[in-house]
C-alpha cells in the first residue's frame, strides 16, 4: 500500500513539473494571470454558485486546451523541425481550438460579469 502511495505522489510530482514548464511559456503564463483575475472577480462580485462553477470550468478548459496545443506544437517540431505546410495546418488548427475557446470564455465572462460591472457605474 505504501509503495502505491509513493508511486501516486511521484506521478503528481511529474504533473507539477509539467505545470512549472508550462508556466514558463508566455501564452500559458498570460492565461494564468487572466485566470487569477477571473477568480478574483468571481469573489469580488456576488456571482452565484453555478456561475462560479461555469467560470472555473471555462478557465480550466482554456488552460487545458493551451497545454494540449503547446504539446502538439512541440511534438511536431521534434518530428518535423523544417517548415512543412502540413505541419503548419495542424499547428494552425490546434491554435484555432484555443482561440475559439478564448472567444467562448470571453462571452461567458461578459454574460456573467457585465450586470455586476454595469451596476457599479449606473
Amino acid at each position: 500500500m505504501a509503495s502505491k502511495i509513493k508511486k501516486l505522489v511521484k506521478k503528481f510530482g511529474f504533473a507539477l513539473d509539467g505545470l512549472k514548464s508550462a508556466v514558463s511559456e508566455q501564452v500559458f503564463a498570460i492565461f494564468c494571470v487572466v485566470g487569477l483575475v477571473v477568480f478574483a472577480a468571481m469573489f469580488a462580485f456576488e456571482v452565484s454558485l453555478y456561475e462560479k462553477i461555469i467560470l472555473i470550468l471555462t478557465v480550466t478548459f482554456v488552460m487545458t486546451l493551451e497545454l494540449i496545443n503547446s504539446r502538439i506544437e512541440r511534438v511536431l517540431d521534434i518530428f518535423q523541425p523544417n517548415q512543412d505546410p502540413n505541419v503548419k495546418v495542424i499547428k494552425d488548427i490546434s491554435a484555432a481550438a484555443v482561440l475559439l475557446a478564448c472567444f467562448g470564455a470571453a462571452i461567458i465572462g461578459i454574460l456573467i460579469f457585465w450586470p455586476h460591472v454595469r451596476s457599479l457605474f449606473f
